[in-house]
């Protein structure tokens, strides 16, 4: 098999032109990406179901809006929690995933996380892809590749971060940020 160049932290920004309807305009964090398969989550898709209603020490931590995210279709039923910890070292319980951003063992008592948590976001499910899968996608066109920013995993106004990430973009990008929501009513 051919070496992949990992993705890990980077985000996949769905072009308007991906059919599928578990990633419209889906922004995706990749948490590890290499030759056995990349797995994500979807950033800005919140449900109303709040965190304390499944996890309810970690609620007082959930940043806004303190509701669960659905991070892709994959393991629904499964809970994963994304905190940004600046500095170089994070407490027990979290494992550094790119930059500042990383993973929260959920079995971990809440209070041991609460003094270095810059924000925390709990998804259920993720985005999964096996060997190679991702690579076809984005050899298809159906992903933009962009770099992240520690706000993309807490940003407060989660149903505007596609338009957002896009915008940032010093190039061609940012102007799909004004692509319509339904390009037949123009």
């Amino acid at each position: 098999m051919t070496e992949v160049s990992s993705l890990t932290g980077r985000l996949l920004v769905a072009t308007p032109a991906l059919a599928d309807p578990n990633f419209d305009r889906a922004v995706v964090l990749l948490l590890d990406h290499d030759d056995e398969g990349s797995l994500g989550v979807v950033l800005n898709r919140p449900t109303p179901v709040g965190v304390g209603d499944i996890l309810e020490s970690w609620a007082p931590l959930a940043g806004e809006p303190g509701v669960v995210f659905q991070g892709g279709p994959v393991s629904l039923d499964a809970a994963l929690g994304l905190a940004v910890i600046p500095g170089d070292e994070g407490p027990l319980g979290w494992r550094r995933v790119y930059g500042a951003i990383g993973l929260v063992d959920l079995e971990t008592p809440p209070e041991l996380l609460a003094a270095a948590l810059g924000s925390l976001r709990i998804f259920a499910g993720y985005a999964g892809w096996g060997p190679g899968q991702l690579e076809d996608e984005l050899a298809e066109g159906a992903w933009f590749v962009v770099e992240s920013e520690p706000g993309d995993v807490s940003s407060p106004r989660p149903e505007g971060l596609w338009r957002e990430v896009l915008r940032r973009q010093r190039s061609e990008l940012a102007m799909i940020a004004t692509y319509p929501d339904d390009p037949s009513l123009n």
